[in-house]
């Protein structure tokens, strides 16, 4: 049984709501996924470490809490949650870790990044 609609208008386009439904069902798997990456990037201080990861590679918590002037703890919270999502990863070098942007959410957050260096001012 297909389920109740509830527009109002004289002239609903039934086929069009429908067809709408099965777009997002189809594509709702990616759309969780990009609705993560973009709510972990709303953040100004996780969006500055992401595109510091985007523009430099790698760097580890003590470079981010050197540039951000943050403490390392309130940084290592902020990868924390990023790494959970799979946004970034790490790789150790001794007792240090550096983190790097995963490539398939580097993507999703590079039109982000582009609008970011437009944005340079020239000195």
């Amino acid at each position: 049984m297909a389920p109740e609609l509830s527009c109002t208008r004289a002239e609903a386009d039934q086929k069009q709501l429908m067809r709408c439904r099965e777009t997002l069902g189809t594509n709702s798997e990616a759309i969780v996924e990009i609705s993560k990456v973009l709510a972990l990037a709303g953040n100004e201080t996780r969006l500055r470490i992401l595109f510091l990861l985007n523009e430099e590679g790698e760097l580890c918590p003590c470079d981010f809490a050197d540039i951000l002037e943050m403490s390392v703890p309130a940084i290592s919270q902020h990868i924390r949650k990023m790494k959970d999502v799979g946004l970034i990863t790490s790789r150790r070098e001794g007792q240090t870790l550096y983190y790097s942007l995963v490539q398939n959410h580097n993507e999703v957050l590079e039109n982000v990044f582009t609008k970011i260096q437009k944005n340079k001012k020239v000195a």
